[in-house]
């Protein structure tokens, strides 16, 4: 049996995830992590399902980035660093890593 955890956000096709982006502003750093912590999966506009598996930048986003392409196929996403102070002064940017998930028989038996 799959439980997913209450609150959890699964964003469909790219213009809800514009609007989600915009939803960042005026909302403190507190707020805009527990927001991205939600977000656990997306849905593209050919209907194809993304698991998100990193939120981050720098050296820790290449290594997982590389670990990433291993395992199948990715899509990076660049998200809106303001706020993110370390990131503001660094001047490094802010990525989603997202996997494709496979539909396979047995998937909800994990």
């Amino acid at each position: 049996m799959n439980v997913e955890p209450p609150n959890l956000v699964t964003l469909e096709h790219e213009v809800e995830a514009m609007a989600f982006e915009k939803s960042d502003q005026g909302k403190t750093i507190r707020e805009r992590m527990e927001q991205e912590e939600r977000v656990m999966e997306r849905v593209d506009a050919q209907g194809v399902k993304w698991k998100k598996v990193y939120f981050g930048g720098g050296e820790h986003f290449k290594n997982w980035l590389a670990q990433c392409r291993e395992l199948g196929e990715v899509d990076v996403e660049e998200v809106n660093a303001a706020g993110y102070k370390c990131f503001e002064e660094a001047g490094e940017k802010l990525y989603r890593i997202w996997v494709k998930m496979e539909e396979t028989v047995g998937d909800d038996l994990v």
